[in-house]
């Protein structure tokens, strides 16, 4: 399988961000990772080898990216509006360094987005707010809203809210689009919900459903026995959804 490392200092983060890819050809997958996660998480956890013919046969091109949620969603040093900034930042060095990195590599041009717990929601948000940028979403175990305590999960802005937040909360923003053009490029894509049917996060992905259904947004939610929100359970489900 083939594997490289990039690392390039990024201008929308102020500092150096790394990445891994697999694979040498096929449908390029962004991959975000889970909570305060690494780039290396995705393999280090098993899920590269669990996609791993998909990847050898040309299938599957995978591009696992780097976070900063300890500097922005997580950082509770700092007050909520400058979380919010950061991870707006984070978002920039997605759209303006990554993807024209995952372009410029010759294959196919359509994009696959891709994410597990916080990472699901990286995914999922990204897709929505930028549809035009990818054909499919594919999310594990994901959290979106990130506002309501979940079990353990608290509120990770401490009780604050304005704009800024809410056009960041899918479970917020999506039931009040009206855009027609937006909706239209949402609704081409493939978009898998996976999640745990004792999940804290299982209401969030049912009110995430909901909305995509009022919105006549063809869709997938799949719900797993137990928890699942677990590498174990992650390594399960990839090679059904992507």
């Amino acid at each position: 399988m083939k594997r490289d490392y990039h690392k390039w200092f990024s201008p929308s983060l102020g500092r150096e961000m790394e990445l891994l890819t697999f694979g040498h050809a096929g449908a390029k997958v962004l991959v975000f990772p889970t909570r305060e996660g690494r780039f290396y998480d995705y393999e280090n956890w098993g899920l590269v080898d669990a996609l791993r013919h998909s990847i050898e046969e040309g299938h599957t091109r995978l591009f696992c990216v780097d976070a900063v949620d300890s500097e922005s969603l997580y950082c509770r040093a700092i007050p909520p509006p400058a979380r919010v900034h950061r991870h707006r930042q984070y978002e920039r060095y997605i759209l303006q360094e990554v993807i024209p990195f995952m372009l410029s590599e010759n294959g196919i041009p359509s994009l696959i987005v891709h994410g597990c717990s916080i990472g699901a929601y990286h995914a999922v948000n990204l897709a929505l707010r930028h549809p035009r940028q990818f054909c499919k979403v594919v999310a594990l175990s994901g959290r979106y809203d990130l506002t309501c305590p979940c079990g353990p999960f608290q509120d990770l802005f401490s009780g604050h809210y304005d704009q800024d937040i809410y056009f960041i909360t899918p479970n917020h923003y999506l039931p009040n689009l009206n855009d027609h053009a937006l909706l239209e490029r949402i609704r081409r894509m493939e978009i898998t919900l996976a999640v745990g049917e004792g999940d804290p996060f299982q209401e969030s992905n049912r009110v995430l459903s909901q909305a995509l259904t009022q919105k006549n947004v063809p869709h997938r939610l799949a719900i797993w026995p137990g928890e699942a929100h677990r590498a174990r359970y992650w390594r399960e489900m990839v090679p059904h959804y992507l």
